[in-house]
């Protein structure tokens, strides 16, 4: 009883789909519809709302650290507390980079540790760690992403809040009429050169175009977050990586 061996041949020599790397799918933009709603949009969100606090930590630390440092360096105490900072900048940008991989899908391989020889004193490890490019551009990291981070934080909330909160208003509209005597939802209202200016959202036309405009935030605030979160991605893979 002979079997035909063409299929298994022709299974053999269909060319197998290229693998993927998880991290790497994981990082990809949702569709345009659905990236308002889409997860991976809100650890986007997120990981730019935790990087405020993280900045402000790490530029204190890598300020702090390297002006005390150089301000000590006419003394013994200066190379020591250089090496702290440097060694504390490799620390972070572990966190960094883990960060990066679950939040961004961003895998970066981390450089290689100091190589310092089996028996060589304190002195040496330190010259060792004051040698380390990747601990220096560590250091770096955390002063030159500062602005953006605090811009991305910024912009993000802003068009997310505003985004929703407009979205939003035909459902909640009857509050200002039942509860703040306002006629609608108030846009402005002051009084200037005795003559006084107001402007209220009280018609369902004016209503329902402050709500499409609101669509329209909360649908580009993904575009605008992937491009801040693209900020660091470069910051990441150039500064943190190998």
């Amino acid at each position: 009883m002979s079997i035909s061996a063409q299929p298994y041949a022709a299974a053999a020599a269909a060319p197998s789909a290229p693998s993927v790397p998880a991290a790497e799918r994981s990082a990809g933009s949702p569709g345009f519809w659905r990236a308002p709603f889409a997860a991976s949009t809100y650890r986007e969100i997120g990981y730019t709302v935790a990087s405020l606090p993280i900045a402000i930590v790490g530029f204190t630390f890598a300020v702090t650290m390297f002006s005390l440092g150089v301000g000590l360096f006419v003394t013994v105490l200066g190379l020591p507390v250089l090496a702290a900072a440097l060694a504390g900048a490799r620390g972070l940008g572990a966190a960094e980079r883990g960060r990066a991989r679950s939040q961004l899908g961003l895998d970066v391989a981390g450089p290689a540790a100091v190589q310092t020889p089996r028996d060589a004193d304190a002195w040496a490890g330190m010259r060792a760690r004051l040698s380390d490019g990747a601990a220096w551009r560590a250091l770096l990291f955390q002063v030159v992403t500062f602005p953006t981070r605090v811009v991305s934080f910024v912009l993000s909330v802003t068009f997310l809040v505003t985004g929703w909160v407009v979205a939003l208003l035909p459902v909640y509209s009857w509050v200002f009429p039942r509860y703040l005597d306002w006629p609608g939802y108030r846009v402005f209202d002051y009084t200037s050169g005795g003559e006084r200016h107001e402007f209220y959202l009280e018609s369902p036309v004016q209503i329902a175009g402050a709500s499409l405009l609101g669509l329209v935030i909360v649908f580009l605030t993904p575009k605008l977050v992937r491009a801040l979160t693209n900020i660091d991605r470069a910051a990441v893979r150039s500064m943190l990586g190998k």
